[in-house]
C-alpha cells in the first residue's frame, strides 16, 4: 500500500471549502484525491490529467477551477459566528475514530463544543414512532450510560433519537446530534429548543454545508457518521425496515459493536432488534451490559461501572388498582380484556386507567391498548 503524502500545512479553510463543494464528488473520491496529493491546495493546482486519473470528470474539474464563491462565503460567514467551527480531516480536533471509516467526511461543521467529538461515544438510535415504554427505556439508558462516561450520539430525529439526547442532558452530560442538513437550520423544526440545549452541553455536527436542505439521501450518509464517531451502536426499538437498522449495518461494516434491546414478541417495533440479535448483535438488558462489553476500552479510558437503569420500585396502590395493574402486564392489552379479567365495569376500568396513566404507571397505545411501565 502506497503511503499518503505528507499533509500540506499551507492549506486554508477556503481551499477545503472549494474542494468539498465540487458537485458529484463524494467522500470516497475526495479520499482518493487526498491519498494522491498533499492537501486541498495541491489538488486545486493539479493539472486536468492528474485530476482525471483520480476519477474527476470534466464538469467536476471545471467546478474545481471556478468555484461557487457566494456559497463559500456563506460557509465562512457561518464559521465566523460564536461557537461555530469547520474542521478538516487533517485537523487535530477531527475525531480519530471517524477517520477509520471508509470515506470519512473531509469537513465537519460543528456548533458547540468541538472537544466532545474526541471523547468515547455510544450511538443510540431507534424508531421515530416508539412506544411509551421505548421512550422511557431510551431516556433511562442514555442517562445511565452518559453518567458512566460515554457521550451519547444520535441524529436529533423524532422518537428514540430525541429521548436519547434528553436522557443524557437530564443526567447533566454532553450529547452529540449529527444532522442531515446544514447547521443553519434544525430538522425537524419542533426540535429547535432541544438542539439549543444540545449545543450548550455538547455539539451539533454535520458534513453538509450551510444551506443544505433535509433531502432523503442525506440521512443514510448522516447515519454512517453517527456510527463512525462511536465505539458501538445501541438500537432501542426498530421495525424490520427501520432506518435505524442502516446505522446498525454501518456500525457492523465499520467494525464497531452493535447492541440491541429485545422487546415483547407482540410489539412490531421489537422485531428489528430481534433480527439484529439473530444476526449477532449483543442482547442488552441493562446499561451495565453495554459497559461490560466495552470492558477493554473502559479500562483504557474513563468508563465507569454501572448497574444499568435504576431499579423501578413497585408502586404502592389500593387493592383494586393493584389487581388491575397485575392484569395489564408489560405487553399491550385491550380494555375489554381487562374488564373481563378484573370483574370491574368498563367505566371503572377507564377511570382507573386514566389515573394510572397520569401517574406514569401505565401507557396507552393506538387501538385502545394499555401496558404497564412500572
Amino acid at each position: 500500500m502506497v503511503a499518503s503524502p505528507e499533509p500540506d500545512r499551507t492549506d486554508t479553510l477556503t481551499d477545503w471549502l472549494v474542494l468539498t463543494r465540487v458537485p458529484g464528488v463524494g467522500s470516497v473520491t475526495l479520499q482518493r484525491l487526498l491519498d494522491t496529493f498533499a492537501g486541498a491546495r495541491e489538488i486545486l493546482n493539479a493539472a486536468d490529467g492528474q485530476l482525471r486519473s483520480c476519477g474527476l470528470n470534466a464538469p467536476a474539474i471545471a467546478a474545481l477551477k471556478q468555484p461557487d464563491q457566494a456559497a463559500i462565503d456563506r460557509d465562512l460567514e457561518w464559521c465566523a459566528q460564536d461557537n461555530n467551527r469547520i474542521i478538516t480531516c487533517r485537523d487535530p480536533e477531527y475525531p480519530p475514530l471517524l477517520l477509520e471509516i471508509p470515506g470519512p467526511p473531509p469537513l465537519l461543521y460543528v456548533h458547540g463544543n468541538v472537544d466532545v467529538l474526541c471523547r468515547m461515544q455510544l450511538a443510540m438510535v431507534g424508531s421515530r414512532n416508539p412506544t411509551p415504554g421505548g421512550v422511557r427505556t431510551a431516556t433511562d439508558f442514555a442517562a445511565h450510560l452518559a453518567r458512566a462516561g460515554l457521550v451519547i450520539t444520535s441524529g436529533l430525529a423524532l422518537g428514540i433519537d430525541a429521548a436519547s439526547h434528553i436522557g443524557a442532558l437530564e443526567a447533566g452530560q454532553p450529547t452529540i446530534a449529527v444532522m442531515g442538513t446544514g447547521l443553519d437550520r434544525v430538522y425537524p423544526g419542533s426540535h429547535r429548543e432541544l438542539a439549543h440545549r444540545i449545543a450548550e452541553q455538547g455539539a451539533l455536527v454535520s458534513e453538509f454545508p450551510v444551506g443544505s436542505q433535509p433531502r432523503p439521501e442525506n440521512f443514510p450518509r448522516r447515519n454512517r457518521i453517527i456510527s463512525g464517531l462511536s465505539l458501538g451502536t445501541l438500537v432501542v426499538e426498530a421495525a424490520p425496515r427501520s432506518g435505524s437498522l442502516i446505522s446498525a449495518r454501518c456500525a457492523a461494516d465499520q467494525g464497531r459493536e452493535v447492541f440491541a434491546i429485545p422487546g415483547s414478541i407482540h410489539n412490531p417495533l421489537a422485531r428489528g432488534c430481534h433480527a439484529l440479535i439473530r444476526q449477532g448483535a449483543k442482547l442488552v438488558e441493562t446499561a451495565g451490559d453495554v459497559v461490560d462489553e466495552l470492558g477493554a476500552l473502559a479500562l483504557a479510558g474513563t468508563l465507569q461501572e454501572v448497574a444499568g437503569p435504576a431499579a423501578i420500585e413497585a408502586p404502592i396502590l389500593d387493592p383494586e388498582y393493584a389487581t388491575l395493574l397485575d392484569a395489564i402486564g408489560f405487553d399491550p392489552v385491550p380494555v375489554d380484556v381487562l374488564v373481563a379479567t378484573c370483574g370491574l365495569t368498563p367505566a371503572e376500568v377507564s377511570s382507573m386507567l386514566l389515573q394510572l396513566e397520569l401517574r406514569g404507571i401505565v401507557a396507552s397505545s393506538p387501538g385502545g391498548l394499555y401496558n404497564r411501565l412500572k
